[in-house]
């Protein structure tokens, strides 16, 4: 369910900023840095939109591209997937090639512990008034899973340094808000509007997607306190988008 939770959140956002910052209708040029499996690559080239999808694990670039070819051929002629890391945009796109360029979870699952080269490069690949979005894990909230577990000693060591753990006690690497606010800045692309992802549901053992109408309730649930202060605040997620100006 968290999977389900999360993308389709990202997804009204992320429309949400694409219609405040384009003229309606207009095909826009969309890099997605680390896209996976395709979920939001195939969602927005359904849209009318150009997607190059951009993945350096082989498998889920398989799996992307067994997704492709179950989409009509207009959709298929709209994306271009590429493997190949997330840190070398400037090998495979010319400067200022994308409108909107994604990065999701990508950070998560890095080990570096500065972002900063990585976003600078990303940030290179926009258009003037290009979005930059990004989704992160909450360095604020680490604590929270542990806490609300019970597991006290994994809850005060979340509390005491950086990376955190999850769930299962692997180390996880997290962000706070106000570095890549300051990142985002010193890229060119400052913050324009940010967002909690999984306020509520970002804690337990995962679960099964639900019917549809109690998924409707945790969805208008989960977007309302994620933008809403302090919910959005300890949301398991961060959804940041930065916005070049000209």
């Amino acid at each position: 369910m968290l999977e389900a939770v999360h993308q389709e959140l990202l997804a009204r956002r992320l429309d949400e900023q694409i219609a405040a910052r384009f003229p309606v209708g207009q095909r826009l040029r969309i890099l997605d840095v680390g896209m996976g499996r395709g979920v939001q690559t195939l969602r927005l080239a359904r849209a009318g939109h150009e997607v190059t999808g951009l993945e350096s694990d082989p498998t889920l670039v398989g799996a992307a591209q067994e997704a492709l070819a179950t989409e009509p051929e207009g959709i298929r002629e709209r994306v271009r997937l590429v493997e190949g890391d997330c840190r070398d945009t400037g090998v495979h796109f010319l400067p200022g090639a994308f409108d909107v360029v994604l990065c999701h979870r990508v950070l998560m699952e890095s080990q570096e512990q500065d972002p900063d080269a990585t976003l600078a490069g990303m940030a290179r690949m926009l258009a003037p008034r290009g979005l930059l979005s990004l989704l992160v894990r909450n360095a604020d909230a680490l604590a929270l899973g542990p806490g609300l577990a019970g597991d006290w000693d994994g809850a005060l060591a979340a509390l005491d340094a950086d990376p955190g753990t999850d769930r299962r006690g692997a180390s996880v690497r997290a962000d706070r808000l106000e570095a890549l606010t300051a990142t985002l800045a010193g890229i060119a692309a400052p913050l324009h509007a940010w967002y909690g992802v999984r306020v509520f549901t970002g804690w337990g053992a995962d679960a099964p997607v639900p019917d549809e109408g109690t998924l409707e309730r945790l969805l208008a649930a989960e977007d309302r306190a994620g933008r809403t202060d302090p919910y959005r605040r300890v949301a398991a997620l961060l959804h940041l988008c930065g916005a070049r100006d000209s």
